[in-house]
């Protein structure tokens, strides 16, 4: 057989034989890659569902999906992605369970409420929290001025933080007095920041209302010093301006809005309010678990990865993810917005910059993991306000978690990524160990009050305002 050599080949034999060692290593490379590729199918198998569609609503938390879109972590897991913003969290839920949604970026409250019924039922779970932290409470300028001479100052002069509703709560009282309603808003009923912003409240006297289903009240303001209301969280900051609401609790980057176009102040984070509790979740429908538990896990999978890359090497990548989601195809807000609150730094009055280091949490902390303690405490908050408008007994609450947060998902994709050489063991402390309950005082709270999330009932019963034991409205 002939070889017809190339025009530039020098037709030598040690030339050749390079070439030919050259060919022989690339296709030892490819095999090796290949390879590596089997194994990974082979330790889940492969997607039972390969084109997905993914929703989320325009906030920086949504940043490990993008992460993993825009990193490849997705199309690493054999998946073809779509993400696309939605209007609100209610058409979230909706698209989810009609299926127009595969999943999507979720309330911590929103599998919870649905599982129990609240609003909208379905069975809906999550295998995977999505941050920690990452919400602010901002109120308008007027009302901020009056707040402000009721905060305590250190001997430097400067604002003592926690800021506690303790001085808000004359200022409603002057509201009260001269026959006004104070409203705020929050982003949903089964809202973490519904429930963020009434235990603050609370903690200081304030009666932020109850819901009475059974009475067909779910308004949440009977018997209320503060009417919560609903608002999607980008229309957040125009709400207040037309003064509308008083104040809101949302995630960013909507509190930094506020400071950047100087209509409001950030007064308190729910860091301070509860720290490191679970805040978002990729939420989907356990029907749809059941159909596509390969695929489950592989999104998973690609999630972990983004949420490595967003905390790793101290948070050194927020910039970049800043960046990234200021797209408008995601979150869509100026960079230097977006970046004031995910790189570590909050401001709260205009050039009050303070360190806030675990504002936004996406992996460290054991992040991810889906805690039922986590589930535990939103579920106690739905009864301490009348969406579970009965007593439970403790075992109802722990399982009704189970039913909703799947860690033996979490936990698959973990062992997949460590056999992949993606990650080591130590990445996961101590996973193997975690029993999905955090310790006593491992959350802390901003009224000092302890949540052991075995005992839910005796823990209702710590707080002067709320709903407890058999209390019925």
């Amino acid at each position: 057989m002939s070889v017809t050599p190339h025009k530039n080949s020098v037709g030598s034999f040690a030339k050749k034989m390079t070439m030919l060692s050259k060919l022989i290593k690339t296709t030892l490379s490819f095999a090796a890659i290949f390879a590596l590729m089997n194994s990974a199918e082979a330790a889940t198998g492969k997607p039972e569902k390969e084109n997905l569609k993914f929703g989320f609503i325009k906030l920086t938390d949504m940043a490990p999906l993008a992460v993993a879109l825009e990193n490849g972590y997705f199309e690493d897991e054999g998946l073809n992605v779509e993400l696309e913003a939605q209007a609100n969290w209610k058409v979230v839920l909706d698209r989810v369970i009609t299926g127009q949604l595969d999943g999507s970026h979720m309330l911590a409250g929103q599998p919870l409420g649905a599982t129990i019924g609240f609003g909208t039922s379905a069975n809906i779970v999550t295998a995977f929290t999505m941050d920690l932290n990452g919400n602010g409470l901002t109120v308008a300028n007027d009302v901020w001025t009056q707040m402000k001479k009721n905060v305590p100052k250190d001997a430097s002069g400067k604002l003592i933080h926690p800021i506690k509703a303790d001085a808000l709560k004359p200022v409603i009282q002057k509201y009260k007095d001269a026959g006004s309603p104070f409203p705020m808003g929050m982003v949903f009923p089964v809202s973490t920041h519904n429930y963020e912003i009434r235990y603050w409240l609370a903690s200081s006297g304030i009666k932020p209302g109850f819901y009475a289903p059974t009475k067909g009240d779910i308004t949440g303001q009977m018997n209320a010093d503060v009417l919560l209301s609903v608002t999607p969280p980008p229309q957040m900051p125009a709400t207040l301006e037309a003064g509308t609401i008083k104040g809101y609790m949302v995630g960013e980057p909507w509190n930094q809005q506020a400071v950047f176009r100087g209509i409001g102040v950030p007064v308190v984070t729910n860091y301070d309010i509860h720290s490191n509790l679970t805040e978002k979740v990729f939420g989907v429908t356990k029907e749809w678990a059941d159909k596509n538990p390969n695929t489950h896990i592989h999104v998973v999978k690609a999630l972990i990865r983004a949420a490595y890359w967003l905390d790793e090497k101290n948070n050194a990548n927020r910039v970049a993810a800043a960046k990234m989601i200021s797209n408008p195809n995601y979150v869509g807000a100026d960079f230097k917005v977006i970046a004031n609150s995910m790189t570590g730094k909050f401001e709260y009055d205009k050039g009050d910059v303070r360190d806030e280091p675990d504002f936004n949490v996406f992996f460290r902390h054991n992040a991810n993991y889906p805690y039922y303690s986590d589930a535990i405490w939103y579920l106690t908050q739905m009864r301490r306000w009348g969406q579970i408008p009965e007593g439970k007994p403790d075992s109802w609450y722990l399982e009704t978690a189970k039913k909703v947060f799947l860690p033996e998902v979490y936990k698959t994709a973990v062992k997949d990524l460590i056999e992949e050489g993606k990650f080591k063991s130590s990445d996961f402390a101590e996973i193997d160990k975690i029993t999905g309950m955090r310790s006593v005082g491992e959350t802390k709270f901003i009224d000092g009050i302890e949540y052991d999330p075995t005992k839910p009932n005796d823990y209702l019963k710590k707080f002067a305002i709320g709903l407890k034991g058999d209390e019925k409205l």
